[in-house]
């Protein structure tokens, strides 16, 4: 089977995030157990695993070292990047992409890989005094609990897999954060999401930055993450910081010194629609014997 290792996020090699990608042809794919060993083989925080179903229709299941998920935002644009690599799929259209978070539409475009995200979902706001507290301390953030009357609460979001958005006051707030990884991943449990996504509206670029942490899934930090930026566009727009047809870049991993640029697309016609997108690069493909 034909294997690649892809940095998303990213135009330049050994930024933004990596993902392993196996591809499978028309195959079935390989027992469970084999996926799970994979993917902790290669050590990535998630591996795509994708079958084609149809004309430019697929089929993908994702894993991290420790567990199946629903879906992973990076090793999608991972995994169309090389399929385009391939050949398999023209530089420019829309494929479907069946995932345990729905068929959803990944388009194309000059460069740039597209993928529609999960129906969004909120699972309420962090405002109790004393939960607020322990989140920030777990977070390694010292004195910054935002006053509980302030709109930028933390709440749990999906759009595909569920995470905290965490609001924080700055860029400084931001690059100090240092968890307590052991009691952080009994936190997400708790919860039921997959870590925290910290983020500040406030730098000095204009543009928002973030930090993602789960290590419920074994994931410390992530230099890149789809699904919880198009989580973060919800949150955005649930507050009023973001509108119908705006475009917003992510600026994340710079702390891990992997800087990615991760772009959401906001739509609300009918209903609210979020899009992410980015740029990948191929680091390593060969075949994986089994």
């Amino acid at each position: 089977m034909r294997f690649y290792i892809v940095d998303a996020f990213s135009k330049e090699l050994f930024g933004g995030n990596p993902a392993g990608v196996v591809l499978l042809g028309a195959a079935d794919f390989p027992k469970e157990e084999v996926m799970q060993k994979t993917a902790a083989e290669l050590r990535y925080s998630e591996t795509a695993f994708v079958r084609q179903i149809g004309e430019n229709a697929f089929h993908t299941r994702y894993f991290t070292p420790e567990a199946e998920v629903d879906l992973c935002g990076h090793a999608t644009i991972a995994l169309f990047h090389a399929l385009c690599e391939e050949g398999i799929i023209p530089s420019n259209g829309e494929c479907t992409n069946q995932t345990l978070a729905g068929n959803l539409r990944v388009k194309l475009k000059d460069g740039m890989i597209f993928m529609q995200m999960g129906e969004p979902e909120t699972f309420g706001r962090i405002e109790d005094e004393q939960a607020l507290r322990d989140l920030y301390h777990i977070m390694g953030i010292a004195d910054a609990t935002p006053d509980t009357d302030s709109p930028l609460l933390p709440e749990m979001i999906s759009t595909g897999l569920p995470d905290i958005m965490l609001p924080v006051k700055d860029e400084e707030v931001l690059s100090s954060i240092s968890p307590d990884f052991a009691k952080l991943s009994q936190l997400s449990e708790k919860y039921d999401v997959v870590g925290v996504h910290a983020f500040t509206t406030e730098s000095k670029d204009g543009q928002i930055h973030v930090r993602n942490f789960a290590p419920r899934y074994a994931i410390d930090e992530e230099a890149a993450t789809g699904t919880s930026n198009g989580a973060l566009t919800y949150y955005l727009y649930k507050n009023n910081l973001l509108k119908k047809g705006d475009q917003t870049v992510f600026i994340q991993g710079e702390a891990m010194g992997r800087p990615s640029e991760i772009v959401s697309l906001l739509d609300d016609e009918d209903r609210v629609e979020i899009v992410i997108g980015g740029r990948a690069v191929t680091l390593v493909k060969g075949e994986i014997y089994y």
